[in-house]
């Protein structure tokens, strides 16, 4: 690829496509680009880190740029397009990572014709491995997600969905790494507690997660015939499955994940 990219914004999910284009070589370094409103530090640790250039000239890198990344927070989004609109053009394709913030609710706010696609990666996106959504807005033509396809390719699979169904994207894939992390820091807790030394428990848990997820990836079993498969009767995995359905894990897994749809939808409501 030889466009050139602009990252608005220089948080974890901007660093985490950064680190995969980087890694991927599909886009020459030099034509990456990254600002933010205030952090000096973290700007350089970015272009320390992945040899991408700062920001000096804003207003020419932005508006010749052929794709411009919004990556800040959610809650700065009027304040950071107010800032940039007017270097907006409609030979740019715009893509937005912002949770909870439509293609409409970025239209209004740069008032131009151009093409926004609404970007949900998650922050495997660092080891190539993002699971990421996308949906097009009002004036996205199919090229435009055929570049963007392309370009998040390079940080793991893509699938498009209709826009009203990113919440719901948020809250699984987008959400859903720090879900997972959670569950092994409460097996490694449980495997100390047993008394297991702590590196070995590290190193047992990662890779049974590492293993299951080559599993979920390479089976063509159903995911409940793998786990019946592992479940003998009355046999230990049993046991703790029962104990696992009588604290009522699968509706924490379903509040957890509700929770986090609702969260997106009231930052949608905030726009």
């Amino acid at each position: 690829m030889d466009q050139k990219i602009v990252f608005i914004g220089a948080g974890s999910m901007a660093e985490a496509i950064i680190a995969g284009l980087t890694k991927s070589d599909s886009l020459a370094h030099q034509r990456i680009f990254v600002t933010n409103k205030s952090n000096q530090d973290r700007l350089t640790y970015l272009e320390e880190t992945y040899g991408i250039k700062q920001v000096n000239d804003k207003d020419k890198i932005i508006s010749e740029s052929d794709i411009v990344v919004l990556a800040m927070k959610p809650k700065d989004m009027k304040d950071a397009l107010s800032s940039i609109k007017s270097l907006i053009h409609s030979k740019q394709l715009i893509l937005s990572v912002l949770a909870g913030t439509s293609t409409k609710a970025i239209l209004k706010e740069i008032n131009k014709k151009v093409p926004i696609i609404r970007v949900m990666p998650n922050t495997s996106a660092l080891i190539g491995e993002s699971a990421t959504a996308i949906s097009k807005g009002k004036y996205v033509e199919e090229y435009h997600m055929t570049i963007a396809n392309k370009l998040l390719h390079t940080i793991g699979k893509t699938v498009t969905v209709e826009e009203d169904k990113m919440h719901a994207v948020t809250s699984i894939s987008g959400s859903g790494p720090a879900y997972i992390y959670y569950l092994v820091e409460a097996m490694q807790k449980a495997a100390i507690d047993a008394g297991l030394e702590q590196d070995i428990a590290e190193q047992l848990i990662k890779q049974t997660i590492i293993g299951v997820g080559e599993m979920l990836r390479t089976s063509s079993e159903p995911v409940h015939i793998l786990r019946e498969n592992i479940t003998s009767p009355e046999g230990t995995t049993e046991a703790g499955l029962n104990a696992l359905k009588k604290h009522g894990f699968e509706k924490a897994i379903t509040e957890c994940v509700e929770s986090a749809r609702k969260r997106s939808l009231e930052l949608g409501e905030e726009e």
